[in-house]
């Protein structure tokens, strides 16, 4: 069973001679705990804040979330549709991250955790000689939901 991530440990990971813990950091952190499995774009985590009432800038936001990319706290996904969006990066830094399924209709995400491309991946590296930290795979398609619909 996962640890659940808390800021504490987020901060930790921040903690270092170039980077601050910052009140805003520290917000933009809590969005991801409070939101877990959620995959935010840099608006969704401004309309949070503002929601809540904190006076943080579209600006201070990106360039929160990309400092936080940069130092693994955070994932960045790119789904194909032009939107960067965040995730809390809760995995064990040697195992690779989940995959993600699409509804084309209604924009739903889920996320796929098994992963059936290990065998792949070693046969690229062999003939290739590139060696292959991780790879990210999301698959389109139709949810439940919206086949019940056609």
């Amino acid at each position: 069973m996962d640890k659940k991530i808390t800021i504490d440990d987020l901060t930790k990971k921040l903690k270092g001679p170039h980077h601050k813990i910052t009140p805003q950091r520290k917000i933009v952190l809590q969005v991801f705990i409070e939101n877990p499995g959620e995959h935010l774009s840099a608006e969704d985590v401004h309309y949070i804040l503002r929601d809540k009432r904190y006076d943080i800038g579209l600006a201070t936001v990106y360039r929160s979330l990309e400092l936080l990319s940069e130092l693994t706290i955070l994932q960045k996904i790119d789904f194909g549709d032009g939107c960067r969006r965040y995730e809390l990066n809760t995995a064990n830094p040697n195992a690779h991250q989940h995959h993600h399924l699409i509804c084309l209709k209604c924009g739903k995400v889920s996320e796929f955790a098994d992963d059936l491309l290990d065998d792949l991946e070693m046969d690229i590296m062999k003939k290739s000689k590139f060696k292959i930290i991780d790879h990210q795979v999301t698959f389109y398609g139709y949810c439940s939901e919206c086949q019940k619909q056609k």
